[in-house]
């Protein structure tokens, strides 16, 4: 008997595990198609940004610009590294970590000087278990991006790279292609790089001039980079937890199958035995 109550006191501890990851699960579901609709909403307006400056950009141009600078020998670049609050979502933060790190190390071996700047507990807690320098971090930012936590990430570092103290900023992101397919992305946003133009120019009717209009709209194009990065990240995040939390809630319904009839089988031959042991008491006492 002792067997039987250890099978179901494993039983209910898988349960217990079962319940909670099928909520985890139904909750990234809930989450994740909020999360798509900023994702979906942010691309028309990043591509109809990217055409006009395309549109708008001539060589001339460019050399009114400091973002457009292209540094001919880069010395200091920063990183950006977005991660998670939370865990329980398979590798998706391990993977982000190791693509900052691989690109941290790949700047070092360029020659550049890196500064490190974390978004997310789990990038933070990793980076602080190795000591590593850290030169900003964020844990505020939730499920939820809005275009004021972009302007509060990107606008230091702009500003950095319009003085001179900077030569390159770079953003390490979840893409979100689907819910199974999240890949760390890493995309150099400073300096900006000229979209390529397609097609035939429209014939623009520009005011006050195409220098006053990329004057505004190219600090708008970095913004809606960032904004474009935070929130492609956490719908990726919901995508992956809700991926782990299905995987590990079928897991458990297996595993308990196999408790089920383990315990069965364990209570089956336990009343045989009692059954047995009975007629065998009953045949001694009749002769």
């Amino acid at each position: 008997m002792a067997k039987g109550r250890e099978l179901k006191g494993r039983i209910k501890s898988v349960q217990g595990t079962r319940k909670i990851t099928r909520t985890m699960e139904m909750v990234a579901t809930s989450k994740l198609k909020r999360a798509q609709d900023r994702v979906v909403g942010a691309r028309p307006f990043a591509n109809a940004l990217t055409k006009v400056i395309a549109d708008l950009y001539s060589p001339i141009l460019a050399e009114s610009f400091p973002l457009l600078r292209q540094p001919t020998k880069p010395k200091r670049a920063a990183v950006v590294l977005l991660t998670s609050n939370r865990g329980l979502a398979g590798a998706f933060n391990a993977n982000l970590i190791r693509d900052g790190r691989e690109l941290l190390t790949r700047l070092k071996k360029e020659g550049l000087e890196t500064e490190l700047h974390v978004v997310g507990k789990k990038g933070l807690g990793y980076f602080r278990f190795l000591s590593a320098p850290i030169a900003s971090s964020r844990i505020d930012i939730g499920d939820a991006p809005t275009h004021e936590n972009a302007r509060e990430l990107i606008d230091p570092l702009m500003e950095a790279f319009l003085t001179g103290r900077l030569d390159a900023v770079y953003v390490i992101f979840a893409k979100f292609n689907s819910v199974l397919s999240t890949p760390p992305t890493e995309v150099r946003i400073l300096p900006v790089t000229p979209p390529e133009r397609s097609g035939a120019v429209p014939d623009y009717l520009l005011f006050p001039s195409a220098h006053g209009i990329l004057a505004e709209l190219l600090p708008l194009y970095v913004r809606s980079a960032m904004y474009s990065a935070l929130v492609e990240t956490a719908a990726s995040e919901q995508g992956a937890r809700r991926t782990a939390m299905k995987s590990a809630t079928d897991n458990a319904d297996a595993l308990l199958n196999v408790l089920q009839r383990t315990f069965n089988r364990a209570r089956q031959a336990q009343i045989t035995q009692e059954i047995a042991e009975i007629v065998g008491g009953a045949e001694a006492l009749g002769g």
